[in-house]
Formats: structure tokens, sequence, C-alpha cells
């Protein structure tokens, strides 16, 4: 007979909701398990925002690099190790990771179970340690934190070509010569534009009309005229057909255009058109929890499934899937299960940042969602090249939108694309939460020349 052990709370996966979770109940002096199949920390950290960015800034110095002599200065030939960039990446993942697997550890009353948990019954689960040893445990409170991860299309042709995911091309040791992205969301295009600084040729297909196809049009076409001048071919209204591998080993991508169908060559393939939910091994139809037609866990806005006591957050019950829409999960968590608040995550304020460059800041409502919406709004647009600190630096792409409530004139929602759009939009958050009217930021006093002082005169430019 297997000895079950009970806890008062477990939380299954250790990503940046469920590490803080657990430690929380932990620390309310409830007897606690956290179990990790892989590595703590998440997607995150080991193979979402911190890795990501920290090549995304080796991109950019090598893109500056080689704009020296825009600002005078005279640079050599530049050239890209990615051995280097790699183990830049890597000493920063395991910095971080380190430091949150001994946060756990260190945690009075919290146990870290390295395994593989099965859910066998409403709130018991059988855990198969890495180790090999096999464990049962129980809890009165269970929270499913496992995220999700990089899905495959279903591609002809696909299972006989090496291709590339989000964390696999992040262990590539030298640049591509031309890399294929499939898939013109936040992913294909940070990766894209990454690559192209870096050295490489690079394709991007996508399917929809347009890219980041939750954006505005305008946004979006300002985005792809942004990456063509940086010399990325980006292929739209376009759907991979099928896929091969020629006799000297290049990947051919065969797709079809508006124009008709044809062959795009590549040396190396990147799959990033969509994710899927790690709920498959949960086994959660032991313990009654209802997914979607995708896997994805369903909750209700408190974060609780159709079973009483289990809970979901993070990226594996869908939604917005941003590490701090993850975060803010644990917060409402902590607040209804130990402070006995009512956090909902309904009505919530979303934001998030492309990390393309230059940034995309996204807060609020988009102007089409307004629209749709029937909102009586107004909609205030300025290009980056009317700001000076941007032309000062010489990054003047982009441009700058909110749309405003015309009969409250608060911000409902604003697009910043441009440099450091995700701090920019940031300010026009706090705004937001502070629910007060555009004219505030219009009239305020910012410091000159900094990229604040934009907000004067970008609420002084409505479209008629």
């Amino acid at each position: 007979m297997t000895t079950t052990t009970h806890y008062d709370a477990i939380v299954i996966g250790s990503g940046q909701g469920g590490g803080p979770l657990s430690t929380a109940f932990a620390g309310a002096g409830w007897k606690t398990a956290i179990i990790e199949r892989e590595h703590v920390g998440g997607t995150c950290i080991n193979e979402g925002c911190t890795p990501t960015k920290t090549m995304v800034a080796s991109a950019r110095v090598a893109y500056l690099a080689r704009r020296g002599a825009d600002y005078g200065v005279q640079t050599g030939p530049i050239s890209v190790d990615m051995k280097v960039v790699r183990k830049r990446k890597r000493d920063i993942v395991e910095s971080f990771r380190g430091g949150s697997e001994r946060r756990l550890k260190n945690a009075p009353g919290l146990d870290l179970l390295m395994g593989e948990a099965t859910f066998t019954g409403p709130k018991t689960l059988e855990v198969r340690m890495n180790s090999g040893e096999l464990r049962t445990v129980s809890a009165n409170m269970i929270c499913i934190n496992t995220g999700d991860r990089p899905g495959r299309p279903a591609l002809p042709g696909l299972e006989q070509v090496p291709a590339l995911d989000s964390t696999s091309i992040m262990e590539l040791d030298s640049v591509p010569e031309h890399l294929l992205v499939l898939g013109g969301g936040y992913v294909g295009l940070e990766f894209g534009q990454m690559f192209r600084r870096f050295g490489s040729a690079v394709t991007i297909v996508q399917r929809g009309e347009q890219l980041l196809a939750r954006e505005d049009p305008d946004v979006a076409d300002e985005v792809a005229k942004i990456l063509r001048e940086d010399g990325i071919e980006v292929l739209l209204r376009t759907s991979a057909q099928r896929v091969a591998r020629s006799g000297d080993g290049r990947i051919q991508l065969t797709v079809r255009a508006p124009d008709g169908e044809r062959t795009v060559t590549g040396s190396h393939l990147l799959l990033a058109a969509g994710r899927v939910p790690n709920s498959e091994k949960l086994n959660l139809e032991a313990a009654g929890v209802r997914t979607d037609k995708r896997g994805y866990i369903q909750v209700d806005d408190r974060l609780e499934t159709n079973v009483p006591g289990v809970y979901a957050l993070g990226d594996v019950k869908g939604g917005p899937a941003f590490t701090h829409i993850s975060y803010d999960d644990f917060r409402i968590l902590r607040a209804n299960l130990l402070e006995h608040g009512d956090a909902s995550i309904k009505d919530r304020l979303v934001c998030y940042t492309v990390f393309i460059d230059p940034q995309l800041g996204r807060v609020g409502l988009s102007e089409t969602e307004a629209r749709e919406q029937g909102r009586c709004i107004k909609v205030a647009k300025m290009p980056m090249n009317y700001v000076a600190r941007a032309l000062e630096v010489d990054e003047p792409r982009g441009f700058m939108k909110a749309v405003v409530d015309a009969d409250t004139q608060r911000i409902l929602g604003a697009a910043v694309l441009g440099i450091e759009g995700g701090e920019l939009m940031s300010m026009l958050e706090i705004a937001m939460l502070g629910k007060l009217p555009y004219t505030v930021l219009k009239e305020a006093i910012f410091a000159h020349p900094t990229l604040a002082e934009s907000l004067n005169n970008l609420f002084g430019m409505f479209e008629a």
C-alpha cells in the first residue's frame, strides 16, 4: 500500500503564479507542497521572457553597432558569436532559476516535489518523482499552474523536417543563413527581427490579413513597414501547404499566397503559430475538472474550476498569456483564500509589450474593440517623429495612439509603437488606473527632453 501524504494545499507548477502562491500558503501556516516536473520558474524564467529579452538586447547592440555611422561613430565589420549570446542567456536564466528554487526550498512548511503530477481523484494526486519514486498526495485545496507550450501545426511533411520552436531556437550556436518563420504573432516577430539583426535573412509567413491579429490594422501595418525596412520579407494572407527537405538539406516551404502557390527556401524553420496547454498529462477527468476543446482549464472570475477547491492560474486557464497576468492571478487567489477578500479577474486592465524594436506597448481597449462595443470615442494619434527625444537619439519610427471616451474624457486604451513603447504605455496605464481625464496628461509638466513629454502633444492631436 502506498502511503498518502496529506497537505492543506498543493500547487502544481512553479511558474510566476504558482511559486509565490505556494510560499504564501506556507507563510500562512498551511502545510503546502509544490510539484514541478522540469524546472522551477515556469516558462517566463526558463524559456520565455527572461531568455528572449536577454537575446533581444544582444540583437539590439548588433543593430546599433551597424548604425554607428548614423551617429558619426565609425565601426568595423560586425559579427555575432551565437555561442557567447547563448552563454549570456543561459547564465541569466540559471541565476533567476536558482534564486527561485532557493526561495522554495528554504520556505518553512513548503515541500518542493520534483516530478510529474497526475490526478487520481478530485483531491488526490500521484506524483512520479524524477528520481523514479512514486508518491501519493492529497489536499483540500489544489491550484494548477502548469502553463502551456509551443504547438506544432498539422503541416504535411513536418515530421521529416527539422523544425525549431521558441525554446529550441535559443539554443542555436550559429546564425541561421535564412530563417523561415511560420506565424506573425508576438513570438514570430520578436525572433524574426532578432535573427535578422544577428545576420540572418528572414521570411515571415502569416496566414491572416495582417501581422499581430489582435491589434488595430494601422498598428499592424506600421509594424510590417518597420520589419520590411529592417530587410525582413513579410508574406501576408499566405498559408503554409507543405514542407520538405531538398537534396542539399535546405528546407522548402510551399505556401499559398494571393497570387498563387510558391516555394520559399531557407536553412531553418521556426514554428511560431500557436501554443497548447500543459493539461493532457494531469488526468483531469479523474478530478472532474472541465476544459475547453483545446484543453485549457475553465475557471470562473475567482479562478475556481467547476470542482470546489480546485483552482487554475496562469496560461493553463487560457486568456491573456502574459507573466504579469499569471502573477495577478496569484494575487487574486492570495486575497481570496488567505485574506478573505473578494478579488476577481473580471474587468481587470490588461497590458503587455511586444519586444520588437521599437517596442509595441498596449493597454486596455484597441480602437477596433472600442468601436465594436459601440462606445463614443475620440482617437489621438501622433507619429514618433514628432517627439523631440526620439529624434535626438535617432529612433523616430512608429506612432502613439490613445482611445478616449468622448463623454468622460478618460483613456480607454492605448498603443505606443515607438522607442520604449512599453514604458510610455505604462504611464498611460497609471492614468487609467487613477481614472484621470486625458487633460491631466495634456497639461502636465514633464521634464524636457524626455519621452514622457510627448503625452502633452499626443492629446492635442485628436483625429477629426
